[in-house]
């Protein structure tokens, strides 16, 4: 149970996280620029990504402080290991800083996370609780901006290159509505107006899986549009059999929360492939 001050901040960050966004975007720069990257820059882009990745959870841990306390009470503040001032100021101190870094990298890159961290506060204070559909829209999204930030980063501009491998981002909407399925029974006993709520589970499980063919249809582009070679090609390949798979045997499974556990599962492993595909580009390249 998180109920010492320096656990309750390792929980509040989320850590694992930071390979999501952090990661996500050192990478896409490396696949992009198809270059050596100066060591200093490699920090810059990480762990400004990663910072302002953490600004977001523990600013959505403020606003989910009731919530969290029914269905969550091990979270950091719940469980009594940081107190309200001290999340809203470790949330202040990690947006500016991710902020600062990546002032230090270019305009653009700083633009890029002014937005992310504008929309994680909305997110938080008000989109979360008004519609769930739209909360994991705009939480997929922002996921996508990784792929636009490891360009600017490299190259100060956003070009189809980076846009090309936005559509990603709409495996995550999918994921997302999939995992609120996963936590329907706690989400119901605070009244989150998540999709499984308004329309049930098969109706979300269909939303999903058109998520998912979209993602699978959409990822090989950069190699269509001669950004990416042939090693993308074959392991996002891959990956969108992955997702059509687990896309059919969704829809046309029992709508049960262990089938849907047993496939969102199957999809959240098989983004290793998409990972993967990037570092290979890069190091190929």
């Amino acid at each position: 149970m998180t109920t010492t001050p320096a656990r309750g901040l390792i929980a509040l960050l989320r850590l694992p996280y930071w390979m999501m966004t952090g990661g996500l975007s050192l990478i896409t720069a490396f696949a992009i620029t198809k270059d050596i990257i100066a060591f200093d820059t490699i920090l810059l882009i990480f762990f400004s990504m990663a910072c302002i990745t953490s600004a977001g959870f523990a600013i959505n841990d403020y606003f989910d402080r009731e919530s969290d306390a029914v269905i969550k009470p091990k979270r950091p503040i719940p469980s009594g290991a940081l107190s309200l001032k001290q999340v809203v100021a470790i949330s202040s101190f990690l947006f500016a800083v991710g902020l600062a870094l990546a002032f230090l990298i270019n305009w653009l890159s700083f633009l890029i996370l002014i937005v992310d961290s504008t929309l994680l506060l909305i997110y938080s204070a008000y989109v979360k609780r008004k519609s769930g559909f739209a909360a994991n829209v705009l939480v997929g999204l922002l996921v996508g901006t990784a792929f636009l930030y490891g360009e600017a980063t490299v190259s100060q501009t956003i070009s189809l290159i980076s846009l090309s491998l936005y559509p990603i981002c709409f495996g995550t909407i999918g994921g997302n509505i999939l995992r609120d399925i996963l936590s329907f029974e706690g989400d119901s006993k605070i009244g989150y107006p998540t999709l499984p709520k308004e329309i049930g589970n098969k109706g979300s499980i269909e939303i999903a899986a058109f998520f998912f063919i979209v993602t699978a249809i959409l990822a090989p582009l950069p190699f269509f549009f001669q950004f990416f070679a042939i090693y993308y090609l074959s392991l996002i390949t891959l990956w969108g059999v992955l997702l059509v798979y687990s896309s059919i045997r969704l829809v046309t499974s029992q709508p049960t929360v262990e089938n849907v556990r047993k496939y969102e599962r199957l999809i959240t492993m098989s983004m290793m492939l998409l990972i993967l595909s990037l570092i290979i580009e890069a190091v190929v390249a």
